[in-house]
């Protein structure tokens, strides 16, 4: 979810751009899996007119791991700060073209990450599904009208993105036409679980106790919930990579509150027909998994069928890499908290978790987004010393 750094419960002006979209065809070559025993699939030749993320995705022969951070765009910045100042409603930041834009490049122009990724928030598909909301300052999301009941969820529509969110398709052109393939462009979506509970909670939650209710006396109801969700992210997802988008993250962030039994029916089916839909129509589209606190889920997570499983920090890189297996990808995960570190400190846990990591089908990130207060020269000097490793 992008960073906010200030709300306000009203908004106005804005004016999402509605002008034709091209659609991007990804032509990649097909990931080819070692049957060699080891952590890392056997790495190839990489592509030298592609993204380094994409061919480090796919396990080619590449000489670094590719790195962006989640939150990279955000309030830790100045040049975001003064965005902030002038436009204090966080929708009319993320709705409007021109500031999405904006806002996405500013990491870009000053650290050259190898991804850059759209700045937006994983509710934006809510209100074009008949879920009103908005992001209040001092308590940040807020569904004005909580789904309790099967009559609720009777009433939320299939997302149309093309209707309700032009502005994504805009942006994500306008980057990609921005970036080239200097970088990997990528898009973002809540997966259906942790959108449920953000509209029946009502927003944020602490304990999660309404949407277990919810789950455990009134299944049926979730189930329908859900299944709106994974249609609709679906082809959300397929918007994104058609717009411009060369891969995508699907942020599940309170999956982690299940149990894993409770996992294998309200969250993973929903994730893996989401891939599986995806795939069929955008086979060489990367697909990266985050969940906080999932180290309990990891293997679980691997069966949505996902290419990347972004890792915590709470997860030890190694065994992270043994536990998934060769064929997955993976990304992460240093602690945010370490850029609060000296420059030596920041530098040592890179390498420790690179060297974990092994070589190739690695995306070096933080294990979540960028902490508020973060020293710009420590997110600098962090990508100065990714960008400087070799293999």
């Amino acid at each position: 979810m992008s960073s906010i750094c200030s709300f306000t419960s009203s908004i106005s002006s804005i004016s999402p751009f509605t002008s034709p979209r091209k659609s991007f065809k990804q032509q990649y070559t097909p990931i080819i899996h070692s049957s060699l025993q080891g952590t890392v699939a056997q790495p190839k030749a990489s592509s030298v007119a592609e993204p380094l993320l994409l061919n480090a995705v796919r396990g080619e022969d590449v000489e670094r791991p590719p790195v962006w951070l989640m939150r990279q765009a955000g309030r830790y910045m100045k040049s975001y700060q003064i965005i902030c100042e002038k436009h204090p409603s966080f929708r009319e930041r993320s709705e409007n073209v021109d500031l999405v834009v904006d806002i996405s490049l500013q990491p870009w122009q000053v650290f050259r990450p190898d991804g850059v990724i759209l700045f937006s928030d994983i509710l934006t598909p809510l209100s074009g599904m008949n879920i009103p909301f908005d992001i209040v300052k001092g308590k940040g999301p807020v569904i004005f009208n909580p789904l309790r009941t099967a009559d609720d969820v009777d009433q939320v529509r299939e997302f149309v993105p093309e209707e309700s969110v032009p502005y994504v398709g805009e942006a994500l052109t306008l980057l990609r036409k921005e970036v080239e393939n200097k970088a990997a462009v990528l898009g973002f979506v809540g997966a259906p679980f942790t959108l449920a509970s953000y509209v029946v909670e009502g927003g944020s939650s602490k304990h999660f106790t309404k949407i277990k209710r919810l789950a455990f006396s009134q299944p049926k109801v979730l189930h329908a919930l859900l299944q709106k969700f994974a249609t609709s992210m679906a082809k959300y997802i397929q918007y994104q990579a058609d717009s411009g988008a060369q891969t995508v993250q699907i942020f599940d962030s309170w999956a982690t509150e299940l149990s894993p039994v409770d996992f294998e029916e309200f969250s993973l089916p929903y994730l893996k027909q989401i891939v599986d839909t995806v795939k069929q129509s955008h086979p060489n589209l990367p697909l990266i998994l985050y969940a906080s606190g999932s180290g309990g889920l990891l293997e679980r997570l691997a069966l949505t069928g996902v290419d990347v499983v972004s890792l915590d920090w709470s997860v030890d890189m190694a065994e992270g890499r043994k536990r998934l297996g060769p064929d997955v990808a993976v990304q992460g995960n240093v602690d945010p908290g370490v850029l609060f570190g000296s420059k030596e400190f920041i530098t040592n846990r890179i390498n420790d978790v690179v060297k974990k990591a092994g070589k190739g089908k690695h995306i070096l990130n933080l294990g979540h987004g960028i902490v508020v207060g973060t020293p710009e020269e420590n997110v600098a000097h962090f990508f100065e010393v990714a960008k400087g490793i070799r293999y």
